[in-house]
């Protein structure tokens, strides 16, 4: 049974024909009849008689209908449930960000949803490989995500995306270094030197990848390390350089630290918002979409 053919049998009780219930349900005489039959061959007692010429219910028929008016207004309760929750601007929103992001947007976000009747965002922090953010739109509202340009793109048939940000990553090197007087670097300045980079999987690893095809040489890596505090401190020391992204590791790049633009080579990467369709119908969710693509802006300065 379901639910249109519980509606159909509270229907017959209380209009007492076939043809009054079709009349009131924009439906065939047919069409009526047809769904009554269905019902009855997954209930073992008869639910109708005939009566005259109309069909009306029997004793379990009423049982029947009563109980199926129970659940017809139990799922009409519940439809307004979820319409509220769905209309509600002020619903909870959980947030999944990667490190560097959630270091320069997380606090901004939260003063720009600080207003009465704005949604309270519930951050987390998740630093996972590429391939492996749209999976968390399982657990989260909404997913920051980031991806190289040349990789491959975010599976439209599972996640809706939004592009935040078009973000370089540049050349981390110690202030005194000799080639910190230069604007720009291209690999081959820089193929021989020794590296602190990400673990494979994330952005900085995918651009030294890059430069060691172009140059042709392989990379010495020191350490790996995936916080950009700790990469920046490592640069600071002299004794290696590193890639940082421009815009999410600012805040991490004090003055023994200068940062070079890379030529030559693919050295963007791209940061998106992706949730999974159903949650982008909430007017939560767009609020606090709307803000964080604000406060992204003005992060970067672009429009």
């Amino acid at each position: 049974m379901d639910v249109h053919q519980l509606q159909i049998l509270r229907e017959l009780g209380d209009l007492g024909s076939v043809k009054a219930v079709a009349s009131a349900m924009f439906v065939t005489p047919s069409a009526v009849s047809q769904q009554l039959a269905l019902l009855q061959r997954n209930i073992a007692v008869p639910l109708t008689r005939k009566e005259g010429r109309n069909l009306v219910l029997t004793e379990a028929g009423e049982v029947l209908a009563a109980a199926g008016a129970s659940v017809i207004s139990s799922l009409a309760a519940a439809r307004a449930a979820i319409g509220d929750f769905q209309e509600s601007s002020s619903a909870p929103v959980t947030v999944a960000g990667f490190h560097s992001v959630g270091q320069v947007l997380f606090a901004p976000l939260l003063g720009k949803l600080a207003a009465p009747g704005f949604p309270c965002p519930q951050f987390f922090d998740e630093d996972v490989a590429q391939q492996d953010f749209p999976a968390l739109t399982a657990r989260y509202d909404l997913v920051l995500a980031h991806r190289m340009d040349h990789t491959p793109a975010w599976p439209s048939d599972k996640v809706l995306v939004t592009a935040l940000a078009h973000e370089p990553l540049d050349i981390a090197l110690p202030a005194n270094h000799r080639l910190a007087s230069r604007t720009t670097l291209r690999p081959a300045d820089v193929a021989n030197e020794r590296w602190v980079v990400s673990r494979e999987g994330f952005s900085p690893a995918d651009v030294l990848g890059s430069i060691s095809a172009v140059s042709g040489t392989a990379p010495k890596i020191i350490h790996r390390i995936n916080d950009y505090a700790t990469v920046t401190a490592l640069v600071a020391a002299g004794d290696v350089i590193g890639i940082v992204p421009r815009y999410t590791a600012g805040a991490a790049v004090g003055p023994d630290v200068v940062l070079r633009e890379l030529e030559g080579i693919a050295n963007r990467r791209r940061i998106d918002l992706l949730a999974r369709p159903e949650s982008m119908h909430r007017r939560s969710v767009q609020l606090v979409a709307a803000a964080m693509a604000e406060a992204m802006s003005e992060l970067t300065g672009e429009p």
